[in-house]
């Protein structure tokens, strides 16, 4: 990536997490640039482009949040949904450009989905179904609560807790 396109890709981020994914537009993006949106294709061939962009950060970021735990905390799955339950809480607006679209396997960096699965994987004693079902119930969880869909007297730490035994008994 050049350096000017790191720089749209950071004005892009920037963008997203101040105003969420219905403000990030091409036009909004050169505006905030000072730029044309012309000049943004030739680096970017569209708002798609910019978007696999900044799923792969946020790919990346949370793989190295849950990679800190688990070295912290090797093997626990409660370190684990801490962990992606903090990275996602601190990026709400990323967390769902990334999660709530169909996710562009073939243009992201080769590995990178593997890499943020690993550790999940590794708690999950390499059982891929386990794993993925407890990844399913992290996610709605968050998801549910970036929404603001729990009542504000929810107990959800111990939703989470209580979540994660009945996967993991």
């Amino acid at each position: 990536m050049t350096p000017r396109a790191r720089e749209i890709a950071t004005a892009a981020r920037a963008l997203l997490e101040e105003s969420g994914g219905a403000a990030l537009t091409m036009r909004a993006l050169a505006d905030r640039l000072g730029i044309k949106a012309p000049s943004l294709y030739k680096h970017f061939p569209d708002k798609h482009a910019v978007e696999v962009e900044l799923t792969a950060q946020m790919l990346t970021e949370s793989a190295e949040a849950l990679e800190a735990a688990e070295t912290h905390t090797p093997g626990s799955l409660e370190a684990l949904a801490g962990a992606y339950r903090a990275y996602a809480l601190a990026h709400p607006h990323l967390y769902c450009l990334a999660t709530e679209q169909p996710l562009p396997r073939t243009e992201l960096p080769e590995g990178l989905e593997d890499r943020a699965a690993l550790p999940l994987l590794r708690a999950c004693a390499g059982d891929l179904d386990l794993a993925r079902a407890t990844w399913a119930f992290a996610h709605g969880m968050v998801i549910l609560e970036i929404h603001g869909r729990f009542p504000a007297d929810a107990e959800l730490e111990a939703a989470w807790k209580r979540g994660l035994k009945a996967l993991h008994p």
